[in-house]
């Protein structure tokens, strides 16, 4: 039977118990799976919303979790979307708000740095899906 002993003052953990601690808190505090939406957008697919953030050029411009090489910083992150209160600031946001917006921001809000991208309704309802899964902003944590 192994005895089991403290660590003393200066002593550090054996590695292979930092890398168990490691790999639980990835597991367990660092996956972003897609969650309940706050919002059901009726013909909305939060997959191919998430696909057509990168085939509409989103990713240009915008830090998006969950779609890959989305880190640009030109607009707004959209992390922690599902929670946030407002569109550009000027409207609230609600599906009725968010799809227009997708389709024809300039017309919303003329002289917006958000520019028209020719995003259809049905793919700005997709769009929009995945947009209102996104209920965790990785700002809060410093480790992501």
């Amino acid at each position: 039977m192994r005895e089991s002993r403290h660590l003393r003052k200066g002593e550090h953990p054996p590695v292979h118990w930092l890398l168990v601690v490691a790999c639980v808190w990835i597991v367990t505090g660092c996956s972003q799976p897609m969650s309940t939406p706050l919002y059901e957008i009726p013909g909305g697919d939060a997959n191919r919303g998430r696909q057509a953030m990168t085939e509409y050029g989103c990713t240009a411009c915008h830090t998006i979790p969950g779609v890959t090489d989305a880190d640009a910083t030109v607009g707004p992150s959209l992390a922690g979307w599902a929670k946030r209160n407002s569109i550009a600031g000027h409207f609230p946001n609600t599906p009725e708000n968010l799809i227009p917006w997708l389709q024809e921001p300039q017309k919303m809000a003329p002289g917006t740095i958000m520019p028209n991208m020719g995003v259809t309704e049905a793919t700005a309802r997709d769009m929009s899906a995945y947009l209102y899964t996104l209920d965790r902003n990785p700002s809060h944590f410093p480790w992501w």
